[in-house]
């Protein structure tokens, strides 16, 4: 029995800031800014190796301890339009995409894992992003091309809508050396309670590492300091579990469904993003993270259980670049 969610990877992509009396103090304000027209093109890699044990009523001599998961891609995103009261509708097109997955053992999900993302690539999707930073009204413009039917891409719609943070920035902006803190469950886990907490810092104001400007359909005069500033973001993150270590930590589906949970999760991890003054883009992103698991799954109605001792380690990056 493998996890059922994914960490955040951190891609920040369509978080834009900007800048609110800059020249004099500094301060900006982490806001959604979008026009019309605007193209942006990210490259995104990211991989995973978990290593573990599952054990359960049938032993499996030939089981697995060890996996890696590779991820490529370069995701095109065309803001098609916005108002005030609906959002921003983007068009998200997987220019590249592909994955590679490997195990010590047998494994029949691996090429399941590669298909999957391999099929993404020239796939075109449009979606709303909505003012609190929420994902709607997805649309999947290549599925009847793809002859795939909606419960088929729901994965894929699912890692859509992981890479918009919503809004977890101080409403007022922030300044250099500024510390703010954000918690929000975590979705789909084994156990019930499971919390993402982070801690981030302004760290500083650098040069931006990218020629990306070009993301923007207007481009800031080169005297502006804002046209080549950057915005260096750190944050820091754990998962905990909210609650007494001794409740029951049995998720409403999984006793719906007549199983009982039990064990421990948790995580830490860091990312460290870069923002552009100039277009108000993420210009780079990257994380890293480690999950530990100890978990049991058991029958209500039988007594039988799964035991999975794991754990999980996790990089990610993502940089802006140029349209062609």
């Amino acid at each position: 029995m493998r996890p059922r969610f994914k960490l955040p990877i951190g891609l920040a992509v369509l978080v834009a800031a900007t800048v609110y009396g800059a020249a004099a103090t500094h301060r900006i304000k982490l806001v959604p800014r979008f026009s019309p027209g605007q193209v942006m093109r990210y490259r995104i890699e990211s991989s995973s190796k978990s290593t573990g044990k599952t054990t359960g009523p049938i032993a499996n001599p030939e089981g697995g301890s060890q996996s890696s998961n590779s991820i490529h891609m370069v995701v095109r995103l065309e803001v098609l339009s916005l108002t005030p009261e609906r959002g921003v509708r983007l068009r998200a097109t997987y220019e590249k995409s592909s994955a590679q997955s490997e195990a010590d053992a047998l494994d029949l999900s691996a090429n399941s894992f590669s298909s999957r993302y391999t099929r993404l690539e020239g796939r075109t999707f449009e979606f709303t992003l909505e003012p609190d930073g929420k994902v709607t009204n997805t649309q999947d413009l290549t599925a009847a091309v793809a002859g795939e039917s909606p419960k088929a891409i729901e994965p894929v719609l699912t890692w859509l809508a992981q890479v918009v943070p919503g809004t977890s920035f101080p409403r007022n902006g922030i300044s250099v050396s500024q510390k703010w803190t954000g918690e929000h469950p975590v979705e789909g886990a084994v156990l019930s309670g499971l919390a993402l907490r982070s801690e981030s810092v302004y760290v500083r104001n650098e040069p931006c590492r990218s020629n990306s400007t070009a993301a923007s359909t207007s481009r800031p005069a080169a005297s502006d300091p804002a046209a080549v500033e950057c915005a260096v973001i750190l944050t820091q993150f754990e998962i905990a579990r909210r609650g007494s270590s001794h409740a029951d930590a049995t998720p409403d589906d999984y006793r719906r469904n007549g199983l009982r949970t039990s064990g421990t999760w948790t995580g830490s991890g860091e990312s460290l993003d870069s923002y552009s003054w100039a277009t108000g883009l993420l210009v780079s992103s990257t994380q890293s993270s480690t999950q530990n698991m100890d978990y049991q799954v058991t029958s209500a109605s039988t007594g039988s259980s799964v035991h999975n001792v794991g754990k999980i380690q996790s990089q990610s990056h993502i940089t802006l670049i140029p349209s062609p």
